[in-house]
């Protein structure tokens, strides 16, 4: 018990600190409401026009991504420091981890969340219709697929 005593008494000081400084800012705060502050923007400056766009979902999407992609390369550092102690179990423990990992992100990929920006539009710009016939072909100006001697 005398180990985890620094401890509970660290995690009593953050929540008395937080308890504390609610009630002085409810007790010693200003309180003179009105339209301007209530508003949704911050200080208390009325919104002439309303904002041009929101944020769009992709956006939180690949922030969402980010942190996930840095949540594992932070578990990932302490296993390679040990990995020739921890052997066959730590290298299928943490393939299980990585592999659970990549499936939020294999989906973000599947439904386009990260195409976006000006190398996705480029890209889509430059692509032209696809055929499928027996070899390959891709010709943008042609409105009608190659002849059967090229594709072979």
């Amino acid at each position: 018990m005398n180990d985890y005593l620094p401890i509970l008494l660290m995690i009593a000081l953050v929540f008395a600190f937080v308890g504390v400084s609610f009630v002085a800012s409810g007790l010693l705060g200003p309180k003179a409401p009105n339209s301007a502050k209530q508003s949704p923007y911050e200080c208390g400056i009325v919104p002439e026009v309303e904002p041009a766009e929101r944020f769009p979902v992709k956006f939180y999407l690949v922030a969402m991504a980010f942190i996930v992609l840095d949540v594992e390369i932070v578990f990932l550092y302490p296993f390679v420091t040990v990995f020739r102690q921890l052997g066959l179990f730590g290298l299928i423990a943490m393939g299980v981890f990585v592999f659970g990992l990549l499936i939020p992100f294999a989906y973000l990929l599947s439904v386009g969340a990260l195409a976006w920006g000006p190398v996705q539009r480029r890209l889509s710009a430059g692509i032209g219709p696809v055929r499928r016939s027996a070899g390959a072909v891709f010709d943008p100006a042609a409105p009608t697929a190659a002849p059967e001697h090229e594709a072979a």
